[in-house]
């Protein structure tokens, strides 16, 4: 064995298949393949966000064609009953607890992710995530939300967490010359997840639906086959550069930038500055206007313009019948696939622009265009202007998207690239806060408003408008408050160095660049792109079919 720690013929000794060291990148490695093994773990993880394709059958788990209701049914005896048909609103808590534990798993073992390294934690989401959705199918088998509740929300949420910071710190040390495009295209898989897996849903329920079954279990579990796969591949494509690399021909700009350090902050010490709270806060407003938009997208179009969604202007949404209102509840899910879309392309378009302008500047267009936005809603709803309606909240969503991907490297702007993943998943402690406060704010404002007498119709909606804009007003004065870091909280060259060692020894070829990182889009990395390309295509066209009668 050399001093490297490697034996003659080049292979790592004394190396799990999974440790960090094995997947330290070799001579002839392209970093353009590392995006597409981001993007299948945040596809699969990403259907998250459409789970609710299954709550309506799911709600008919006994009674097949029509629910087997309980009068006295309550939270608590919903999660044992064996004899009852569950609630729409007992099922919505898994979708709570999928972002409680994202957010929670992400801040508690966003450190060791650090240290096992990307394909570790790769694997352990794939476990977490598509072993809860089969501990989940054993939950619709057996009738017993308790056990979906703990399988698909709890053991699935700690795989969204682990799956979703997984790619984080790798991809923007592959790409330091592009940072904000790098997180940009892998954290638009988790937004467009849902358009792939909600209708691949839906088709396998029909194709299992009998006279005694929804069909839901068996979808459970052919999903959680395909996820694993994709999620499988994902983990075992990740590579990690060698300490010391550089693109090659790329050389940090020097002072281009207050806001950006070459330098590194201590995991230990990033929530012990300001910066970091500041940043959470503007995660999580932002977060939470966006969060109450998507989840109240459907009934806000739906009660607002109406008839006029089918050609009936002057009858109001109490006015229609039942056939009348199950088709304006057809255009409001293509309305919510729209958004869904917006949610994506926001993700790369605003991450990409970031790399230009700046992530301070970014979030300055997040939230001074949100404000207008928000505060404009209600004038547009009032006016009868579907199309103005639709593109203001597309803005909104795809704002709301951006966030997320250039959230990454606005911290790796501030605290440096060593930690970066790990601080990013305490940061989404943010999120899991957002994903409690935003649907609550939002459906209490429009319960008091109902419970006040108002009207379904575009006057339901204008205080919640205005205060979401409110909510944006503050994520403005956080970000504004944003500083660069004084030196005290970095580490000396010689913390980084011992940090970096490990890997430094594992590596068999030169470091720097030479011979690593380079290929570009060459043949392997395309292929590798139609892997996850084609899945995506497919979903944004059928998504972009059910949008045709919102204007149609």
């Amino acid at each position: 064995m050399t001093a490297a720690g490697t034996r003659t013929d080049g292979a790592l000794a004394g190396v799990g298949l999974l440790d960090r060291e094995r997947i330290v990148a070799r001579p002839g490695f392209n970093r353009w393949l590392v995006p597409q093994a981001a993007l299948a773990i945040h596809l699969c993880i990403g259907m998250a966000y459409g789970f609710s394709v299954f709550w309506l059958p799911l709600s008919k788990s006994l009674g097949i064609t029509a629910s087997t209701a309980c009068p006295d049914l309550t939270l608590a005896s919903a999660l044992f009953t064996t004899t009852c048909d569950w609630r729409v609103a007992d099922l919505g808590w898994i979708y709570t607890l999928f972002f409680v534990l994202l957010g929670s798993s992400a801040a508690i073992w966003g450190g060791w992710l650090e240290r096992a390294g990307p394909r570790k934690a790769g694997v352990v989401s794939a476990c977490c995530w598509c072993g809860g959705i089969i501990l989940a199918a054993i939950g619709v088998i057996t009738h017993q939300l308790w056990m979906m509740w703990l399988g698909a929300g709890v053991i699935g949420g700690i795989g969204l967490g682990l799956g979703y910071i997984s790619p984080v710190s790798t991809l923007i040390k592959w790409f330091p010359d592009r940072r904000g495009m790098a997180t940009g295209m892998a954290i638009m898989g988790f937004g467009g997840g849902a358009m792939i897996g909600a209708p691949l849903a839906n088709l396998l329920m029909n194709t299992f639906k009998t006279d005694t079954s929804v069909g839901v279990w068996q979808t459970f579990i052919v999903m959680a086959v395909i996820y694993f796969v994709f999620m499988m591949g994902g983990a075992f494509g990740y590579r990690i550069p060698p300490a010391g690399w550089r693109p090659e021909g790329w050389t940090p700009p020097a002072a281009k930038s207050t806001m950006i350090t070459t330098k590194h902050v201590h995991l230990r010490n990033a929530h012990r500055t300001k910066q970091f709270w500041l940043i959470w806060a503007v995660l999580c407003l932002n977060v939470s206007a966006g969060i109450g938009v998507i989840g109240m997208a459907s009934p806000m179009l739906q009660e607002i313009f109406a008839g006029s969604l089918i050609g009936l202007p002057d009858v109001g949404f109490a006015q229609l019948d039942a056939g009348q209102k199950a088709s304006i509840a057809t255009i409001a899910a293509g309305f919510a696939g729209l958004l869904s879309l917006f949610n994506i392309g926001g993700r790369f378009f605003w991450a990409s622009l970031s790399d230009k302008i700046g992530r301070k500047n970014t979030y300055y267009c997040f939230f001074v265009l949100g404000i207008v936005l928000y505060a404009l809603a209600p004038t547009f709803a009032g006016m009868g202007n579907k199309a103005l309606f639709v593109l203001s909240f597309g803005i909104i969503l795809s704002m709301y998207g951006g966030g997320f991907a250039t959230i990454p490297a606005y911290l790796a702007d501030i605290f440096g690239t060593q930690f970066v993943g790990a601080i990013h998943g305490r940061l989404l402690t943010a999120w899991a806060t957002a994903g409690i406060v935003g649907p609550v704010v939002v459906n209490y404002i429009r319960e008091a408003q109902i419970a006040a007498g108002v009207a379904p119709g575009p006057t339901l909606y204008t205080g919640t408008m205005y205060i979401l804009a409110g909510m944006l007003a503050l994520g403005l004065i956080a970000n504004a408050l944003i500083r660069p870091l004084s030196d005290k909280w970095f580490m000396s060259d010689d913390e980084v160095a011992a940090l970096q060692a490990k890997s430094a020894a594992v590596n068999a070829g030169p470091t720097g660049s030479f011979g690593i990182g380079t290929g570009g889009l060459d043949a392997k990395a395309m292929l590798a792109w139609a892997v996850v390309g084609i899945p995506l295509l497919w979903g944004v066209w059928v998504t972009l079919r059910a949008t045709f009668a919102l204007f149609g």
